[in-house]
Parts: structure tokens; C-alpha cells; sequence
């Protein structure tokens, strides 16, 4: 596609609009938004301020040894004209987007709000040294489409899971996720072999085309994520991920309707879909290559679309384990997921919870014809583990299944809400050796704690377009 050489009238009229619509950051009312157009790769370090809109236009990468700095409120636009237009921070560079509640970084779609849709422009992708468990060369997907603006990206073959690729914290990713080929989709916030050393916390996306946040391979740490509406999976995990994660939120409405050539959606969107090994570099015996997809998952909040209106396929399940992945989830609550709350699904995956390599424990199945989908159960005890069917309509505060904004959305557990209660407030055995210091038990399940403080305030916002 032919470049633009200068920052054209209607992309800086559609940022000024963006950067002051939504009441994010420092624009506002007499405030001068100066923009700043970013073709060529970073190679070293630079410093992204508040008082400048930024537009990352193809595909822009942070190069090995470069450390990318962005201030709070600063507002970072995906350049929906340059299709698949996203940002990779390469093995060996670094990002330090540090926002604060009242002034969060935002990356978004160069388009005003109301024109915006999934798949405007590609995501923020993280590429670590981290160990995943394929071998040979293993590509990034939606990278290599070209060698001279897209090159491939080999995420394999790291060798220190406490890796440091930097920090995001209080960051918002809108309507990305566009599908570079068929197959080969970017992520909201793609995280390749990252490592423990990188700090995640505070981070919402919204409307990304594929997932919301994918993990391959790697051990890095996140908490207090948010996902509102995905074009595929909120929470995806696979090829030995084994990071710690506590107080997700992922919320599904509706059916995302992309941007023209932009790829399309899922047919199967779940709450979780964790794997351990599938594709070429497994192992010879299916699913079986080490390390295990082990991750901690804890107090997590996962709201499907509830009844459809179409008639149930197998699809929409609050939680899929597939593919030899293990792991241990515990606290969390799935609600209005219409197919099933649980699917584990395969004999590898089935072994890890003989093996005791996979815990599910306190968890609430609520508004789900199910716990567990028909056959998918693995032997799994649901007293035993205190996995609960619930059929209550009064889980939350304020949760529509068709809010307008953020404002609509509050989490906070009603006063008998039975999430309130029935959490393992203490870990021990396997949990506890996985969990470590980062992740704390809690006597209530879900991301929001009875009477709590509203971590997901302020900072996160909803909309459609």
C-alpha cells in the first residue's frame, strides 16, 4: 500500500477528535494536541509525551537494546489507512507505558469514536527471552506477511523466563487485532516469551478483533486485566505458559462486526482458552511437550452473552482446557456463558489433573445450562473441589447485557451475591508452591472483593464504535 510522506489533514483532524472524546488523558477543552507520525523502527531509546498524539503507522518495531518510555495520558493511535499498523517491542528492547487512574496510556484506532471497529489497526505486541515449549523457528503470528515491512519473528528458543521487557500499567488497547492473512490474526496484546521480570498490571482492552490477551510461552505476572467484548478468546494461553495472573474481568455482549478486510470473528469465543502444545515443534506424543502450560489463574470474572438466540453448538464456554494444558484456577466466577461453564476436553489435558498438574477449585458456574460440557469432565469432583451451579440473575452492582458505557459497569458483588463467599482464602499443597507471593488467596471468588474498592474505575472505558 502506497505511504503517505506527510500527516494528513484527515488523520490529525480524526486524532484531535479521538484525543478529546472520551475525557482520557490531558486534552480537554483550549487544550493544543500537537501530532507526531511514527513509520520507521525504534532503534533507540525515545520518549513518547503527554502533549503530543502519536500515530504508529505500518508496522513499527522496537529494536533489541531500545527502551521505549511513554508518559502518562499520552494517547498513541493505530493508523487505520496503513492496514495491520501495530507496535513490536522486540526481544531485547523494552516499554515502560506507566499511566496513572486518572491519566491512562491509551493506544486506539486513528479513526474518530464512532467510526472506530475491530481490526482499525494490529495491537502491541511483546516479544521476550522467555522459554516456550516448541522447538526450531516459531513465527509470530500475523508477522511475515513481507521481509521489508513485516518481517517474520522468531519468538523461539529463549532460555530465561525472568526476562524483563518492562511495564504497562493503567494502558488501554481499542479495535485491534487485524489479520495480517487468513489464519494469522494480531492480538489486542500479544505477549511472545515474556518474561517474570516484566510488571503487567492495570490493563484493559476493548474490542480487539481476535484475542484480547494471548501468552505464548513465557512467565510473566499480570493482575487487574480487563477485557471488554473480543472477537475471539478474553484470556488465551498456551505453548508452556506458566505466569501468575489474579483479578481478570473479561465481558462478552455481543458479536463484533470487524472493519472491511480485516479479518473476521470467532465462531467460538470462550472466557479462557488455555493449550499446551499444538502445531508444528511439539513433541512427537500428542500434547505432550514441556514445559506444561501451568499457569496460577485467580479471581477471575468471565460474562458471556448468555442465551444467543441461536441454537447451541459447543460454542461459548466460559473456560476451555484442551491440548495437555495444566494449571490451577481457582476463585473465579463464569456467568452467562450459554454453552457450558467448564470444558476439559482431550485424554492429554485429562492427565494433568491425575497427574495434579491442573486444579480447578472455589469456582461459581452461574446462568450456564451446565458446569462442565457434556463428556468434558475428566473425572473432575465438583463437591470435592466446591465447584458450584448457580442460577442467580443478581450477581453484580450493575453488569447489562447492553451497556452504553463504563459508568454502566460495576462489578461490585450485591449484597447476596454468593461469590461473596465461598473462596479459598488459603493456599496450600501444589497452589500454593505455583502461586508463590504473587498470588493470595481470598475468602470471596471473583475479581471484585465484597465491598471493595473498584479497581476497574475511572480508567477503563466502553464503547461500541
Amino acid at each position: 500500500m502506497r505511504r503517505r510522506n506527510l500527516f494528513s489533514l484527515a488523520t490529525g483532524m480524526a486524532m484531535l477528535a479521538t484525543a478529546c472524546s472520551d475525557g482520557a488523558g490531558p486534552a480537554g477543552p483550549g487544550t493544543a494536541v500537537r501530532g507526531d507520525t511514527i513509520r520507521a523502527d525504534i532503534l533507540t531509546d525515545r520518549t513518547l509525551y503527554a502533549d503530543t498524539t502519536y500515530v504508529i503507522s505500518g508496522f513499527v518495531h522496537v529494536a533489541n537494546g531500545a527502551t521505549l518510555t511513554v508518559q502518562p495520558g499520552t494517547r498513541i493511535l493505530g493508523d487505520a489507512d496503513v492496514l495491520g499498523s501495530s507496535l513490536f517491542i522486540m526481544r531485547g528492547a523494552k516499554i515502560y507505558a506507566v499511566g496513572t487512574e486518572s491519566e491512562p496510556i491509551v493506544f486506539t484506532s486513528s479513526r474518530p469514536a464512532g467510526s472506530r471497529a475491530p481490526g482499525d489497526w494490529g495491537g502491541l505486541i511483546i516479544v521476550g527471552n522467555g522459554v516456550i515449549n516448541r522447538s526450531g523457528t516459531v513465527l509470530l503470528e500475523g508477522s511475515g506477511t513481507n521481509q521489508a515491512t513485516n518481517p517474520a519473528i522468531n519468538y523461539a528458543g529463549g532460555s530465561n523466563n525472568a526476562d524483563d521487557s518492562g511495564e504497562l500499567r493503567y494502558v488501554r488497547i481499542e479495535f485491534a487485532g487485524y489479520a495480517t492473512a487468513t489464519d494469522a490474526e494480531l492480538n489486542a496484546l500479544t505477549l511472545a516469551a515474556v518474561g517474570s521480570g516484566t510488571r503487567i498490571e492495570y490493563v484493559q482492552t476493548l474490542a480487539g478483533l481476535d484475542d484480547s490477551f494471548e501468552f505464548f510461552g513465557g512467565a510473566v505476572d499480570a493482575s487487574h486485566l480487563v477485557s471488554y467484548e473480543a472477537g475471539d478468546d478474553h484470556f488465551d494461553m498456551s505453548e508452556g505458559y506458566q505466569g501468575r495472573l489474579q483479578y481478570l474481568i473479561g465481558y462478552q455482549t455481543r458479536v463484533l462486526t470487524p472493519r472491511t478486510g480485516a479479518g473476521s470473528v470467532s465462531t467460538d469465543p470462550q472466557g479462557i482458552e488455555n493449550d499446551g502444545c499444538n502445531g508444528a515443534g511439539c513433541a512427537a506424543t500428542p500434547h505432550s511437550s514441556t514445559p506444561l502450560t501451568t499457569p496460577v489463574v485467580a479471581n477471575f470474572t468471565l460474562v458471556g452473552r448468555g442465551d444467543p438466540g441461536t441454537a447451541f453448538t459447543g460454542a461459548e464456554i466460559g473456560m476451555v482446557l484442551r491440548r495437555g494444558t495444566g494449571g490451577y484456577y481457582v476463585n473465579g466466577v463464569l456467568s452467562r456463558w450459554p454453552g457450558a461453564g467448564i470444558s476439559v476436553r482431550d485424554a492429554a489435558t485429562q492427565q494433568r489433573i491425575t497427574d495434579g498438574d491442573m486444579v480447578l477449585s472455589n469456582i461459581l458456574v452461574n446462568e450456564s445450562p451446565v458446569l462442565f460440557q457434556p463428556g468434558q469432565q475428566a473425572g473432575v469432583d465438583p463437591v470435592t473441589n466446591n465447584l458450584e451451579l448457580a442460577s442467580s440473575a443478581t450477581l453484580f452492582a450493575s453488569v447489562p447485557t447492553a451497556p452504553t458505557t463504563a459508568a454502566s459497569i460495576d462489578w461490585s458483588p450485591t449484597p447476596t451475591a454468593p461469590q461473596r463467599a465461598g473462596g479459598l482464602a488459603v493456599f496450600s499443597g501444589r497452589i500454593q508452591a505455583a502461586a508463590g507471593p504473587a498470588v493470595v488467596g481470598t475468602a470471596y471468588r471473583g475479581a471484585a472483593a465484597p465491598d471493595g474498592p473498584k479497581w476497574w474505575a475511572n480508567w477503563t472505558r466502553y464503547a461500541v464504535n
